[in-house]
Order: C-alpha cells, then structure tokens, then sequence
C-alpha cells in the first residue's frame, strides 16, 4: 500500500439561499502505479502534498455542486448532491464510481459524508427546531393511527361474537325441532286411533312451530349481521376520514414550521446584507476606539487593563513591567 488509504476534510459550503454550512467529509483513496514504469513511478512524488491537493480539488467541486442548489434540497440529498458534484456522472446520467487525478496517479473510490451543520448558531438552533417538530408530529400521527385501528379491530371482534352467538342459537333451535321430531314419531306410532292422529296432529304444530322458529333466528341473524357490517363500515370510513384529515394536519403543521425556519434564515442573512461588513466591523471598533481617546484626553501615560477573568499578582510582578517607561501613543 502507498500512503493512507483514507483522508478526512471539513469544509464550509454556501448554498443558493445563502446558507452557510460545515461539511466533514471522510474519503477512501490508492495509487495506481505501473511496476517498471520509471514515469509511472514518478508521478507519485510530482506532488508534495498530495492530501491538501486532493482536499482542495474536492472541496472545489463541492463548493460549485452546493452552490447553485437550495439548503432545502441539499438537507435532503446532501450525500447524492456531494457524490455527484465530486465522481460526476456519464453520458447515461449513472454516477460514476471513482474520481482520478491524472498529476499523481491519485484514485478518489468513496465519499462519506460524516456531518453537515449550521455554521450560524440562529439557523442551527432553527434547524434543530423544525426537525424536533416534525418527529413530534410524526409520533402523534402514529400514535393516533394505532388507536383507530386497536378501536376498529375491537368493534370487528365484537360484531363476530354476536354473529356467532346467533349462530349457535339457530344451531340450537334446528337440534331442538329435531328433538321434537323425533319425539312426535315416537307417540305416533305408540298411539292409534284418535290418539294416533291428535299426536300426528300435534307433531305437526310442533314442526311447524320449530320451523318458523328456525326462519325467525335466520332472520334475526341476518338482520345482525347486516346491522354490524353496516356500523362497522359507517365507523371504518369516519375513521379513515378522520385519519386522512389529521394526516394533512400535520403535513400543513410541518410545513408551516419549514417555512417558518426558511424565513428566519433569510431574515437574518438579509438583515446582515444591509448593514454590511464595514458597518459592522465599525460599530465593534467604536467602543474601544472611545476609552483610549478618552484616556488620552485625562493624560494618563501609565494604563494596565485586563479581561476581567485573569488575575494579576501586583505583589510578584515584575519591576520592568510595574514601572515601565510611558507607553506611546
């Protein structure tokens, strides 16, 4: 092996939108070299630092990749956007695999992209906001979602157990007009004669009766199920509905917070566009530039002045610096 085998960068990219973030990069990369070939092997060393160059040639082709591109579009497909700006891609639009460097023979195989942040601490704070929401709203769309479906899976199971109660009742009532079947032969051919014919008489009233007993529980049993189908899909299509209802909610509510974000962002860079860098660096000078007229104005000659958080031993000090000549202003 030829050097290392992998090389880590951090960089500062800016997008179209103007938002400026820090990018650690960490890279895979080899040497090709011709054993033999005196100009192959000394291709290897035409470069003194081969890891800066490398680090700036890639860090140049990311820079152009994120810069004609928004911070929405680069937060959501950083890695793709830094592979494609770095590897390119062929006339086929496939993203290349590797990116080579013809001055040393250097070979560029893999990028991963270990973080990207905010360099403004407001638009990290921003951003780590939004995100927060949008998890938050995502949990609650879960959770809201598996308590329609644990209701309507109970409603389900209820509609089934009243269906096969009725079932079984019909069961019953057929096993009982059997019965009574069975029971009307019996006296038929015990009896003769009158008795013989009110028992074929009443076993008939009694057939007939358990068969309109038998339709009435069909009856009731399709008319339950036909009523809890009915409720079960009325409850179903209220559920779906309020499902979809909450899920364009909280699309709405992620939406909202995202442009909200967006909005601060651009704020803050358009307000730091108009006053500008002199402006700024002139206020920050003002202060100071005010106490040292001020002390030239009272002929002080003789000043020491510290932070306030590192103190000073006079006692130890020493004399040169205690009593050193008049400092010239």
């Amino acid at each position: 092996m030829l050097g290392p085998d992998f090389i880590s960068d951090e960089l500062v990219v800016e997008t179209s939108d103007h938002a400026r973030l820090k990018v650690a990069l960490a890279m895979n990369n080899y040497f090709t070299v011709k054993c033999g070939d005196a100009e192959s092997e000394a291709k290897l060393f035409s470069v003194p630092d081969f890891i800066g160059f490398a680090c700036r040639e890639v860090a140049s082709k990311i820079r152009g990749a994120v810069a004609g591109i928004p911070f929405e579009k680069f937060h959501k497909y950083s890695s793709e956007i830094i592979r494609a700006g770095v590897f390119g891609r062929d006339e086929h639009g496939k993203l290349r695999d590797q990116l080579v460097f013809p001055a040393n023979n250097l070979v560029i195989t893999n990028i991963d992209v270990q973080s990207i942040e905010p360099v403004d601490q407001q638009m990290r704070d921003s951003l780590s906001k939004s995100v927060q929401m949008a998890i938050e709203i995502s949990t609650k769309s879960i959770e809201r979602a598996a308590q329609h479906e644990a209701k309507r899976t109970e409603q389900k199971a209820k509609g089934e157990l009243e269906r096969q109660k009725l079932q079984n009742e019909k069961e019953a009532e057929e096993a009982r007009c059997t019965l009574l079947e069975l029971q009307a032969v019996a006296a038929a051919v015990e009896s003769s004669g009158q008795s013989k014919a009110e028992a074929q008489a009443r076993a008939e009233r009694l057939l007939i009766e358990g068969q309109s007993a038998i339709e009435l529980a069909e009856l009731k049993a399709e008319a339950a199920r036909i009523e809890t189908n009915a409720e079960l899909d009325c409850q179903t299509r209220a559920r779906e509905a309020e499902i979809q209802f909450l899920k364009e909610q909280n699309e709405l509510e992620t939406s909202r917070a995202r442009e909200l974000g967006n909005i601060e962002v651009e704020k803050f860079s358009k307000t730091v566009d108009c006053i500008g860098q002199s402006t700024i660096s002139t206020i920050a000078k003002a202060g100071p530039q005010a106490k040292m007229q001020l002390l030239q104005g009272l002929g002080i000659q003789n000043t020491l002045i510290t932070d306030g958080k590192t103190p000073l031993n006079v006692y130890q000090a020493s004399q040169g610096t205690l009593l050193s000549p008049p400092l010239a202003h």
